[in-house]
């Protein structure tokens, strides 16, 4: 099955098919944005040559004025970043322990019996945000009960520049936890942070602290706009519905596919440690380049009819989730709620009506991109 859906969400066809780069100015550097798929899974691979070893210049935009410390095993490179990520690893792998997926069904399956009963539905801070937060207790083996602090950050975890919090409630919260966790060590995420090795000894305070303000950042905002840009997709094409309820094996595949479209991460940084040629473009040692996702899962030599949204399209190559040692550790998490949040709708709702709609859209001096929204009002209709 498939929809076809408009290219304005890929700004970057005109230059991919062109070449290889878009120049895209950020925060006064003028960064060489990889766009093919070849190309940008090449790099991810080439931690020598496109090095993470960089505090603060992973993300794009960059975080500094919102975060104090070195996010982990993110802003690392092999082997620090190999022995870092086996520390955090267990609790990511949890998406698919039994009783993990027993419990993101019951939490799904409340959250659209609750949001049938309404007259309408904002999918954001109604279904989008509670679902990724209170999911992510489940990850950490948290009581559910800590998502109502996580909740009342809002969609975007370093809060908002407008209210002069700047990333301090998350960093206040995490430091409280860590301070618990030391004193009475349990089985959660923060206790196994005040327990871990690293190369025989204990992790500092930065180093927890790191962990830990990379898993609530780095999956917050990319799960909330994923939610609410497949109830979008969903509530215009009501076909859809119709195509995953006759047949629920199509839902792995139509997961992917919407990995691929939604591309919540549009790009992510890198630093040449060296002079380095990238694709004609000429990169001094110590400045940036980017891996354009987003682009790469739109390239029309790899996906066929790379904007429509193709619910059994097999194989799906995407690398929504990065690729190379780098790989999404959030990467089962993210399937998985993804995939119970569809058989949910599929078995209980029949349509999915579009009252109004924000979209949130990255504005940036070299493209414009919508990815997800601000506000997306529906009415749920039962099956």
């Amino acid at each position: 099955m498939s929809e076809s859906q408009s290219a304005c969400n890929d700004p970057f066809q005109e230059q991919r098919e062109k070449g290889a780069v878009l120049s895209c100015p950020f925060q006064g550097e003028d960064l060489p944005m990889i766009l093919r798929h070849a190309d940008v899974r090449a790099a991810a691979k080439d931690w020598k040559t496109y090095s993470s070893d960089a505090p603060f210049r992973v993300p794009i935009p960059s975080e500094e004025e919102f975060r104090r410390m070195r996010q982990l095993p993110i802003e690392t490179d092999p082997p620090q970043h190999t022995e870092y990520r086996k520390i955090v690893e267990p609790f990511f792998k949890r998406a698919k322990n039994p009783q993990v997926m027993a419990n993101i069904e019951a939490l799904i399956a409340t959250l659209v019996d609750d949001a049938l009963k309404q007259d309408s539905v904002e999918i954001v801070s109604e279904i989008a945000l509670p679902l990724q937060s209170r999911a992510l207790t489940h990850l950490l083996n948290l009581p559910e009960s800590e998502a109502d602090t996580w909740i009342s950050w809002g969609i975007h975890v370093f809060g908002d520049k407008s209210d002069n919090t700047d990333g301090d409630a998350l960093e206040n919260y995490i430091e409280d936890q860590i301070d618990h966790a030391s004193k009475d060590p349990g089985e959660d995420f923060f206790s196994a942070l005040t327990q871990a090795q690293f190369q025989g000894r204990s992790l500092t305070r930065e180093e927890m602290l790191g962990f830990a303000n990379l898993t609530f950042a780095g999956g917050r905002d990319t799960i909330i706009h994923t939610v609410s840009s497949i109830f979008h997709h969903l509530g215009h094409h009501p076909e859809a519905l119709d195509f995953l309820r006759a047949d629920p094996k199509r839902i792995d595949l139509a997961s992917e596919e919407y990995f691929r479209t939604i591309s919540p991460l549009t790009h992510i940084g890198r630093v040449c440690p060296v002079d380095t040629d990238v694709h004609g473009t000429q990169v001094k040692a110590g400045d940036r380049v980017s891996l354009g996702w987003a682009s790469a899962n739109r390239d029309s030599t790899v996906f066929d009819q790379p904007h429509e949204t193709q619910l059994n399209r097999k194989p799906n190559p995407h690398i929504a989730f990065g690729a190379g040692t780098h790989l999404c550790l959030g990467a089962p998490h993210a399937r998985l709620l993804t995939r119970t949040l569809l058989r949910q709708l599929s078995q209980k709702i029949s349509h999915i009506h579009i009252l109004k709609e924000q979209p949130l859209v990255e504005n940036e001096a070299a493209y414009q991109r919508n990815n997800g929204f601000i506000s997306l009002l529906t009415r749920l209709d039962a099956c």
